[in-house]
């Protein structure tokens, strides 16, 4: 499913206008960007938690020509589904 396809669900489902549903979308992804960008986490109980997760810095190869490459330590998105996800996907 795409941000188009999504918003028309919410708007049929709460009676809103697909603009307003779409507008709805975008503020509930624009907050989740801002708070992961100050490191927070987000939690929708039963639905699941967006979270900052920090890789390491490690040894990689350059598949191309076998040599030895230093990856950089990195910050990335993660996701864990909760409960009420796990079993709605079973």
């Amino acid at each position: 499913m795409r941000k188009p396809e999504l918003a028309a669900a919410i708007a049929e489902q709460t009676g809103l206008t697909r603009d307003k549903a779409s507008e709805v979308v975008t503020a509930f992804t624009d907050q989740i960007s801002a708070a992961a960008s100050r490191g927070e986490d987000t939690t929708l109980i039963g639905f699941g938690t967006f979270s900052i997760r920090h890789r390491e810095a490690r040894d990689g190869r350059n598949p191309q020509t076998g040599a030895s490459i230093r990856i950089p330590a990195s910050k990335t998105v993660g996701f864990k589904a909760g409960k009420a996800l796990k079993d709605a996907i079973r």
